[in-house]
């Protein structure tokens, strides 16, 4: 794959996003035998569609020559010009540094993979508007193309279909059947100030994109079709998309060193309340290519579940309050990281190297981050003992805290599970390196007895106090369910809305249907639970249900029952 990158970026992976506008060939404007999609001539078009043409033979990238999109009268809306790299930014969700001003991010506005070149426009086009696409003959090289310049060979009509302001759902999808073609497109269609939950819904398909939900966009859920199918991606990175303390852009009165690197995540909220559930990110910045959080939440109140977040260094950055549950996250270089509150449950963390799991820089009389019930795994080749459970320097941060309760973790953890930098334990004496009830991955208990000598086990009561999200985080817990089936049993795990009982319900229900097939009440007034079903007989699709006081608060994704 080739494109336009900033230097010390490598090649993306493959798959990137196909788009909803593809050219057509037409008489005298491109060489015989260039295959080209079907979409010109698309009267229903996304008005934050990408553009893709298609090369009999995979294409090379010009460094000179222009892609125009011109409206129907001639005159330009947008253009792309290889011979000016300054050109390639565009700003993304009103995102803004802390004087207001736009913030314009570098991005590749051309992407080949394959045979396929996705063109990036800078910014959407008008609803209901007629637009053709002309390209200059040096724009694509090695394949004999010799430019577009007539005006009907590749043309679209975008929709007149625009979301109403108040819609509480919102439709994504690459093909161009929902509302917008990609996900910021639906983020960019909330109205600001924001006063209602919103819902995004995202169709399986590769969206490759940068995303930000700006502060006044609270009460958003981004909900993918499946967590497999639904992938956002994108390579930004530090190299791509720095700043410095001349450009800071956090909003939260937090210690300018933590602030002003926050242009080079893959997704970024500012919002409160926000909700991103069954779907992937990656950051496809390559190892060793800078810091790319695939993740940012610095806002309160941000919820992860069943979601797959991708990259090396700093994967996921939390800032405010958080609870990442029933996920997966993989990286390798303090690749969870932040000075927010986080409750963590029933997550995989995979280190894909050697490094460090957190490094979590909360301040002094809130709480840091505490996991419960996850699980440490390792790439293969990740060397015994060569992943420490995190690191601080506490000369600079004295009050990091970590807690790691009833963890499973492989051989790849260090012996003495916790690093210091700079200093040694006589400055760590603020530090809460806590840690209760470690198991590997058979369940049998990991011996502690070398661990960093300011680190500690706690009590059984301890671990009871810390092992509730509503202690750690302040009172709120997000209300979550999942559910996974395997052999005959499904296996529930549940976060618990305030003001939950011990009579709410825990049920599994059959999809598309008003009957459910097992169902038993919570019978804990904690927090969090967990319980075990039989698997319903016959074939069918199911989904677990919480319900607190009768009303439906939670819902699983989709398994499939056996005949």
């Amino acid at each position: 794959m080739t494109g336009l990158r900033a230097a010390g970026v490598l090649a993306l992976v493959a798959g990137m996003m196909t788009g909803c506008v593809t050219g057509r060939a037409a008489a005298g404007t491109q060489p015989a035998g260039v295959v080209t999609g079907t979409d010109s001539g698309d009267t229903h078009a996304c008005v934050d569609t990408p553009l893709t043409i298609t090369f009999p033979s995979p294409p090379g990238l010009g460094v000179t020559g222009s892609i125009t999109v011109h409206n129907a009268d001639g005159s330009v809306a947008d253009t792309i010009d290889l011979a000016d790299p300054a050109s390639f930014t565009e700003t993304v969700g009103g995102a803004a540094d802390a004087a207001g001003m736009l913030h314009y991010f570098r991005y590749y506005p051309v992407i080949i993979s394959g045979d396929t070149a996705t063109i990036y426009l800078h910014h959407e086009l008008e609803y209901g508007r007629t637009y053709y696409v002309t390209t200059d003959p040096t724009v694509f090289t090695g394949t004999g193309f010799t430019g577009i310049s007539d005006p009907y060979a590749w043309r679209f009509t975008t929709t007149h279909r625009r979301p109403r302001p108040d819609a509480r759902v919102i439709t994504v999808a690459a093909s161009g059947h929902g509302d917008f073609c990609t996900v910021q497109g639906a983020i960019d269609a909330v109205p600001a100030n924001n006063t209602v939950p919103r819902l995004i819904r995202v169709a399986n398909g590769t969206y490759t994109e940068l995303d930000w939900v700006a502060p006044g966009k609270p009460g958003i859920t981004v909900q993918g079709a499946s967590r497999g199918g639904t992938v956002i991606e994108y390579a930004n990175n530090n190299s791509l998309n720095s700043a410095n303390t001349t450009d800071i852009c956090a909003r939260q009165a937090i210690p300018v060193h933590d602030n002003y690197n926050c242009w080079r995540s893959n997704f970024s909220v500012e919002a409160s309340d926000f909700t991103l559930e069954n779907l992937t990110l990656i950051n496809t910045t390559p190892y060793g290519g800078s810091q790319a959080e695939a993740f940012r939440g610095n806002a309160g109140r941000i919820t992860l579940n069943r979601v797959s977040l991708l990259s090396y260094q700093d994967t996921i950055r939390l800032q405010g309050l958080g609870y990442v549950t029933n996920s997966y996250i993989q990286g390798d270089v303090d690749f969870t990281w932040g000075v927010g509150t986080v409750f963590w449950t029933h997550d995989e963390l995979r280190s894909m190297h050697a490094g460090y799991v957190t490094q979590v820089r909360n301040g002094a009389g809130s709480n840091g981050y505490v996991f419960y019930d996850d699980t440490l795994t390792r790439a293969p080749g990740v060397a015994d003992g060569s992943v420490y459970l995190g690191r601080i320097d506490p000369t600079v941060y004295p009050y990091s805290q970590v807690v790691y309760i009833d963890t499973k973790m492989d051989a790849h953890i260090n012996p003495a599970g916790w690093l210091l930098n700079n200093a040694d334990c006589p400055a760590g004496a603020g530090l809460r390196f806590w840690e209760y009830g470690s198991v590997n991955l058979a369940g049998q208990p990991v011996g502690t007895g070398q661990r960093l000598a300011c680190s500690r086990q706690l009590t059984a009561a301890q671990a009871a106090e810390w092992s509730d999200p509503a202690f750690v985080l302040n009172g709120w817990v997000p209300a979550t369910v999942n559910a996974t089936a395997a052999g005959t049993a499904v296996s529930v795990n549940w976060s618990a809305p305030p003001g939950h009982s011990a009579a709410d319900v825990i049920a599994l229900c059959a999809v598309h249907a008003p009957w459910c097939a097992a169902a038993r009440r919570a019978g804990t007034t904690a927090s969090t639970g967990t319980a075990t079903f039989r698997l319903p007989a016959g074939a069918g699709t199911y989904r677990a249900r919480y319900y607190a006081h009768g009303r439906v608060t939670a819902v699983s994704a989709p398994f499939p029952a056996g005949s």
